[in-house]
């Protein structure tokens, strides 16, 4: 399967918290590919600080599950275990990865030809792909159209 993500952070050092959660998701999975940052006003919510965001792009065999669980201990090892409050409320963060997009390749897998990249859908308690606001934030559009343009075209 491959998974895009989308990165952000609008605390602290930005780009520091950027790069250590791009090696973690690298590291957890031999490489991926990057987007060019790209900086945003708060969405959701207001702030008076800025967020940068960044698209990441992983191949993985692990079920969306265990992505989503996975992301989500990145998030809290690097200090930002959630970015609600306690109203449910958007709030500032250090960090705040979200799966926006997911693939899989299934000519390659079913009959050893050519890749044919296919849409996921999921749709669970806690876990929607594409991401429900994926075509509202252009900040999760910007690095996707870089990582897959021939399916996120302007």
């Amino acid at each position: 399967m491959k998974y895009y993500l989308n990165i952000g952070t609008n605390l602290g050092d930005r780009h520091s918290n950027l790069m250590r959660a791009i090696a973690l998701l690298s590291a957890g999975t031999g490489g991926c590919q990057v987007s060019s940052i790209v900086q945003s006003r708060a969405w959701g919510f207001d702030s008076p600080h800025d967020f940068l965001n960044v698209g990441v792009a992983l191949t993985t065999s692990k079920t969306a599950r265990q992505v989503l669980d996975w992301i989500h201990g990145i998030e809290a090892q690097l200090g930002s275990p959630c970015h609600r409050d306690a109203a449910g409320h958007y709030i500032d963060r250090l960090v705040d990865i979200d799966i926006v997009y997911i693939e899989q390749d299934t000519a390659a897998a079913a009959h050893g030809r050519h890749s044919r990249w296919q849409q996921v859908t999921i749709d669970e308690p806690g876990l929607t792909v594409p991401h429900p606001h994926l075509m509202e934030r252009p900040f999760f559009l910007a690095p996707l159209r870089q990582l897959r343009p021939a399916t996120f075209e302007s």
